[in-house]
């Protein structure tokens, strides 16, 4: 059970600073934060952060909070209006309406929320790469795939402003002016949503029978959670976010002593879906969760070099389109500390580049592979470290080769600067002395390569969705 809070004891508001006003709008709308944590900008990680004050037990509750003091679309002050004119707020995203409410609740000096939201004077400070020039991504995080995924999501912001946003502010001037509620603005909550916003995990549902012919439920909205976005992230966390009925509650994990700080997770995230959602990373050894790509066109590189003649080469070109397909659009190979996480994706194109021309013309008169020709298990057992030495000699050649293209992608050509850690990586897999051939497969592939894209898992508590 959590430990009941003592009030913070203040006089005047005009003498509060933003956390200490904070701290007492929390008591005002019965957040009960226990005695034994306490919000400090001092020995956190971050600018904001939350410290054991004594030692605390797994399963304790470490603060609740009323549902009637979540910020999000059905709390705000225009939850009418958004409710009845919901479907011209339809986009991609789908976070048009929690958007807008931030817009109204931000700059209404009577907003509910102003104590919590003041805590942000410039969400610019959050560092994100989204506020970054175009330059210095390109340049600094070249090769990690965050330049691609920032300029998607600018894109994607400028057009729902433009087609969606704007057209609906207009509607309502007593609400909105696009001369304060300006693009810029909006950018910037964006940002303040991709890092502080939560995502309710969906019910269970206990009825399996006909859930394969369902239509797959839509995920709940994004929404803020105050005093749970304080917390920062690590991997390997001790405390945990869990919704009830009235109220969200912060859970120990796992024993906190005193004066530690208490940590939320994120999910599990890549070192780029940090730096991507949130503009920071764990340090990589302390990241059990990074990943490392290898780019799908990289692979085609590495397997058209040494093509001689016309005929070998449009083999290749027809059997990487029909790997493309069966692929659809999937970006990127993904190896995990255990090995490869895309083994299915890997192996099929593996597999199809590596036909003669004749089990290429059979494979496609038959329409692909037999279901059961080799099983998932089998697979992953195959792409995993432990497996990947045993790979034919041509497939392990091709992966130690694109590996070792992908890390020089790192290099900064454009100032000729040099990444040392990364020069010795590669020193390291291409010292044929110091390494066996099957360990460099393996080593190459999944040891060397430090940062990059790996499918989205969560505990469904914080929201990481990209815009």
């Amino acid at each position: 059970m959590a430990t009941e809070a003592k009030r913070h004891k203040v006089s005047d508001d005009s003498e509060l600073s933003p956390l200490q006003n904070f701290l007492q709008w929390c008591d005002r709308v019965h957040l009960v934060l226990s005695s034994k944590v306490c919000v400090s900008k001092e020995g956190t990680v971050a600018e904001y952060g939350m410290l054991a004050k004594d030692d605390i037990d797994e399963g304790e509750v470490l603060f609740t909070i009323p549902r009637s003091a979540l910020l999000h679309q059905g709390t705000t002050k225009i939850s009418a209006l958004l409710e009845k004119e919901g479907s011209s707020l339809e986009s991609p995203s789908g976070w048009v309406p929690l958007l807008l409410s931030l817009l109204y609740e931000y700059t209404s000096s009577g907003s509910h929320w102003k104590p919590y939201l003041s805590l942000w004077t410039d969400f610019k400070t959050l560092d994100h790469p989204m506020f970054w020039s175009k330059e210095e991504r390109d340049r600094l995080l070249r090769g990690t795939g965050i330049p691609e995924a920032v300029d998607k999501d600018l894109a994607n912001i400028q057009r729902e402003y433009k087609d969606v946003v704007l057209p609906f502010i207009a509607k309502h001037p007593d609400l909105w002016n696009p001369d304060t509620h300006t693009l810029d603005l909006y950018t910037q909550l964006v940002a303040f949503v991709m890092a502080y916003s939560f995502q309710e995990p969906q019910e269970e549902d206990d009825d399996e029978e006909d859930e394969e012919d369902e239509e797959q439920e839509a995920p709940n909205p994004p929404m803020m959670v105050p005093m749970a976005d304080m917390l920062n992230h690590v991997s390997n966390h001790n405390a945990n976010l869990e919704f009830t009925p009235d109220s969200l509650k912060m859970v120990c994990v796992r024993p906190i002593r005193k004066g530690e700080e208490v940590f939320n997770t994120y999910g599990q995230m890549a070192n780029w879906q940090l730096l991507h959602m949130y503009g920071f990373v764990e340090p990589y050894q302390s990241n059990s969760n990074d990943t490392a790509d290898i780019p799908i066109g990289n692979l085609y590189e590495i397997a058209t070099q040494g093509i001689q003649s016309d005929l070998d080469r449009q083999l290749l070109e027809e059997q990487w389109e029909m790997a493309c397909e069966i692929l659809q659009e999937k970006a990127a190979f993904v190896f995990g500390k255990q090995g490869c996480l895309t083994d299915t994706e890997l192996h099929t194109v593996l597999k199809v580049i590596s036909m003669s021309g004749k089990e290429f013309s059979e494979f496609k008169d038959n329409e692909g592979w037999e279901e059961d020709e080799e099983d998932d298990e089998k697979i992953s057992l195959a792409f995993s470290n432990e497996g990947l030495p045993g790979l034919k000699a041509s497939w392990k050649g091709l992966i130690r080769k694109t590996a070792r293209l992908t890390v020089r992608s790192y290099r900064d050509a454009g100032e000729g600067e040099k990444m040392e850690d990364v020069d010795v990586d590669r020193a390291l897999i291409e010292d044929e002395a110091a390494l066996a051939p099957e360990q460099q497969a393996a080593e190459g592939a999944a040891s060397t390569l430090r940062t990059e894209e790996h499918p989205v898992q969560t505990d469904g508590a914080h929201h990481v969705m990209s815009f």
